[in-house]
C-alpha cells in the first residue's frame, strides 16, 4: 500500500515536470518560430496581457499574442502611420510615455539601491511621536441651528435633564440618533472651536456656553480622556519606511532640478 501511494506521489511530480517542460518547450519554439518581433517585445505582452510570466503561457496565448504583435507591426509601418508619427502631437506623446517609462524604471532601482536605515526608521517614529497629540477624548455633542436653542439645551441639562435622550430627541447631526456619542478622537480630529472648548471642560463636564462651529451650535459633554499612547514601532514600520524613501527620493529629483538650473 505505502508503494502505492509512493508511486502516485512520484508519477505526478514526472506529470508536473513533463507538463513545465512542455510549456518551456512551447514558448521557445513559438519565439523561434515568430516574424521578426524583438523577444523582449513579446514577452512583455504576454505578460501584460496574461498576468503571469511570459515562460509560463500557453501555445494558444503565445499565438494570440503573436498575432496581436503583427497587427501593430503592420499598421505602424504602414508609410502613412510613419507620416503621422512626426506630428507635433503624436511625437509629444511618444515622448511622454517614454520619459516616463524610464523614469519609472530609474524609480524602481533608486528605491531598490536606496533602501531606508533602521536609525532612519527609528528617526522618524521619534518624530512622529514628538508632534502626535498628548490626549484622546470621548465626547457627545448635540447640534442645533441656533444659539438660543443651544442656551435651551443647557438650561435643561443643568436643571438635570439627561444628555443622551436630548442628544436623540434635539440634535439635527448625524451622531444624534446615537445619543451624539463620538467615539474616542483627538483634538486635531476637530474644528479648532469644539476642540478649544473641549480642552477647557472636565471630565464628566458639559459645555456651559453653546459652542458655535462651520456646523452651526453645539452643547459638548466630556465623557472621559486618556493619554494618547503611540503605536509600537513595529506596527508602522512600513509606512514609515516607505515615507523615509519617498523623501529621500523626492529630496535627490530637487537637487537634480537645482543642479540643471545653475
Amino acid at each position: 500500500m505505502k508503494l502505492s501511494i509512493g508511486s502516485e506521489s512520484f508519477g505526478t511530480r514526472i506529470a508536473t515536470t513533463i507538463l513545465t517542460a512542455t510549456v518551456l518547450l512551447n514558448f521557445a519554439t513559438a519565439l523561434a518560430q515568430a516574424p521578426v518581433y524583438d523577444k523582449e517585445v513579446l514577452e512583455l505582452l504576454l505578460e501584460s496581457r496574461n498576468q503571469k510570466p511570459a515562460n509560463q503561457a500557453t501555445a494558444q496565448e503565445i499565438e494570440a499574442a503573436i498575432d496581436e504583435l503583427a497587427n501593430l507591426y503592420a499598421v505602424t509601418d504602414h508609410p502613412r502611420a510613419i507620416e503621422l508619427a512626426q506630428a507635433p502631437n503624436i511625437k509629444a506623446q511618444l515622448e511622454l510615455q517614454k520619459r516616463a517609462v524610464v523614469f519609472n524604471a530609474f524609480a524602481t532601482d533608486y528605491f531598490a539601491n536606496n533602501q531606508a536605515t533602521e536609525q532612519e526608521i527609528f528617526n522618524a517614529y521619534e518624530e512622529q511621536v514628538a508632534i502626535a497629540p498628548p490626549q484622546e477624548f470621548k465626547a457627545r455633542h448635540i447640534l442645533v441651528e441656533t444659539r438660543i436653542a443651544a442656551i435651551g439645551l443647557i438650561e435643561e441639562l443643568k436643571g438635570g435633564a439627561d444628555f443622551v435622550a436630548l442628544a436623540k430627541e434635539k440634535s439635527t447631526g448625524p451622531s444624534g440618533p446615537s445619543g451624539g456619542d463620538l467615539g474616542w478622537f483627538t483634538a486635531q480630529a476637530m474644528v479648532k472651536p469644539f476642540a478649544d472648548a473641549l480642552a477647557v471642560t472636565e471630565d464628566g463636564a458639559f459645555t456651559v456656553a453653546p459652542v458655535q462651529t462651520q456646523f452651526g451650535w453645539h452643547v459638548i459633554l466630556r465623557e472621559d480622556s486618556r493619554d494618547n499612547a503611540p503605536p509600537p514601532l513595529d506596527s508602522v514600520r512600513d509606512v514609515l519606511k516607505q515615507r523615509v524613501e519617498q523623501k529621500t527620493f523626492q529630496d535627490f529629483i530637487a537637487n537634480l532640478r537645482a543642479k540643471a538650473t545653475e
